[in-house]
């Protein structure tokens, strides 16, 4: 999607509060015992309640209203019976649309008592995602995301999932540019467009370069097994860098 009008961006700011509302309640909503099928149901009240559609289940007929993986999980994880433990890192991705128009948004929280580690990992993953947000902005180079994101993660001796792109997203939730490397790459030759809608979501690691989908056909792990955090916005190119529209509010 390219922004061209102002009623475009209205809806688009419209459904990115939604979504980012959204996560924010979860995630403070989150306590040991709970099952992730019981965080997905207050996802879910959440969406309707602002009258918005589950992207993930209304695209994909994903069994789940948001997608919640822990631990070993990295992305695309089904609520259900698991409970969630004290120490557990747990990874929120929630999308949404509403009026026409779709929003993509998503963190890694942890379960208090957590480890430094963790608390490093998650620290540097939500600086990842920054530093490829300050590459976005009309006329810049699109591998310029992946680029900047992967000597951020080099320096700090992490590594990145190398088939979990960041993607367009705006009319529908997955749409041009189709993938957008949050790694290095010199093939990609695109330039970004003013007003181009898009996500910027690296999933950092301490070792996992890959993932793999599970028996359940959605719940995706980390190849070779590691600990992998994610952060999510969706953001719109301008002229002067990048627009993050799914803040809170």
């Amino acid at each position: 999607m390219t922004i061209t009008r102002d009623d475009e961006l209205k809806g688009l700011k419209d459904i990115g509060r939604i979504v980012a509302n959204t996560l924010r309640a979860m995630a403070k909503a989150m306590e040991p015992g709970m099952t992730t099928a019981e965080l997905d149901a207050i996802g879910a009240a959440l969406l309707e309640r602002d009258g918005a559609v589950s992207a993930p289940r209304s695209t994909y007929d994903f069994p789940g209203a948001t997608c919640i993986s822990v631990n070993e999980e990295i992305a695309h994880g089904i609520p259900g019976p698991r409970v969630i433990r004290a120490g557990d890192m747990v990874n929120i991705d929630v999308s949404a649309s509403k009026a026409g128009y779709f929003a993509d948004t998503g963190a890694t929280y942890r379960v208090p008592p957590t480890r430094p580690s963790q608390d490093t990992l998650c620290r540097d993953g939500r600086k990842a995602m920054q530093i490829g947000i300050a590459q976005v902005g009309a006329g810049r180079p699109l591998a310029g995301i992946g680029n900047a994101i992967g000597r951020f993660a080099s320096a700090r001796g992490y590594t990145l999932i190398r088939n979990l792109a960041s993607h367009g997203v705006g009319r529908a939730l997955h749409e041009y540019p189709e993938e957008i490397a949050t790694w290095p790459t010199r093939s990609d030759r695109r330039r970004i467009t003013r007003g181009l809608v898009m996500t910027v979501e690296p999933f950092l690691s301490r070792g996992g370069l890959w993932a793999e989908q599970g028996d359940d056909g959605w719940t995706l792990y980390s190849e070779p097994a590691a600990e992998v955090v994610q952060y999510e916005h969706t953001v719109v190119a301008t002229d002067r860098g990048a627009m993050v529209v799914t803040l809170p509010g």
